[in-house]
């Protein structure tokens, strides 16, 4: 094993598969999860506060090389603004619980000493941890995959030396498109809105991964 990847509040995998194809190994925690997979692709069925013996021993080993974070959404996203008073009068703290989670992704990943970033849509985090570092919309990266040729404004805050990449749009090839916004009601329409773009995993991978970085 070359290092090993945490990715937290992450159902899909998506963002660890460049690692994984390079022979890193990933430890995926979300409570979707339903079952801890088969080395080297690790997930725990669980919230992040319950994975932390299991987080606090990979960090002890020294082999952490990247940490990312998904904290959800759901209560701090400014498109549910018009929702944030009826939550609030039904759970005063509502924002801090959002915003324990994602302080739990920047605490770990300062923690283990590798570079780190977490995600969100244009929310309150900006308010809370400061203005976002970094945003970018998915097709950004459409170069490295064109299926996401598609707008949504995505904020990172990062540290530990995170190298942002470069943009790499497919250009003439399409405009982007708005299947975020149009995703029809569903069971499945929060993950499939906050699925991680593969153009970005691959790019996030290439601009920091310890043993291929390529400065675009």
């Amino acid at each position: 094993m070359k290092g090993l990847v945490i990715s937290l509040c992450d159902v899909t995998g998506i963002f660890v598969e460049p690692w994984l194809e390079a022979g890193y190994a990933a430890l995926l925690v979300d409570p979707q999860h339903k079952d801890y997979g088969e080395w080297p692709l690790l997930k725990f069925p669980g919230t992040i506060e319950q994975a932390m013996p299991v987080i606090d021993i990979a960090i002890q080993t020294g082999t952490v090389v990247f940490v990312m974070g998904f904290p959800p959404c759901t209560d701090v996203a400014v498109s549910g603004a018009r929702w944030w008073e009826e939550k609030r009068a039904a759970d005063p703290y509502f924002q801090a619980r959002a915003a324990i989670v994602a302080q739990q992704c920047k605490s770990i990943g300062q923690l283990s000493g590798a570079p780190w970033a977490f995600e969100n849509p244009v929310s309150a985090f900006s308010s809370i941890f400061g203005e976002p570092c970094y945003s970018f919309h998915p097709y950004h990266f459409a170069g490295y995959a064109a299926e996401d040729n598609y707008f949504k404004t995505t904020c990172l805050w990062t540290g530990g030396g995170f190298v942002m990449p470069q943009p790499r749009e497919i250009g003439r090839l399409g405009q982007p498109d708005q299947r975020i916004f149009e995703a029809p009601p569903s069971e499945e329409r929060a993950n499939f809105r906050s699925a991680t773009p593969r153009g970005f995993a691959r790019a996030v991978f290439l601009a920091n991964c310890p043993d291929f970085k390529e400065r675009q």
